[in-house]
């Protein structure tokens, strides 16, 4: 999940991402859930602390 309140839009999560599951919309960080693997690479890099994974 990504808190739009926080996000910077900076994109390092989108680049980073294994997987491409985050792509900036309007400025904004989305995690597309279905590609999503958790692993939390995006959660550790986010300057802003916008992304929260929770393990299922």
């Amino acid at each position: 999940m990504v808190d739009a309140n926080k996000c910077l839009g900076c994109g390092a999560c989108e680049s980073l991402c294994p997987v491409g599951a985050i792509k900036l919309k309007k400025g904004k960080a989305v995690i597309d859930a279905k590609k999503c693997i958790k692993c939390g690479s995006c959660m550790s890099l986010c300057p802003a602390e916008a992304i929260i994974i929770k393990k299922d």
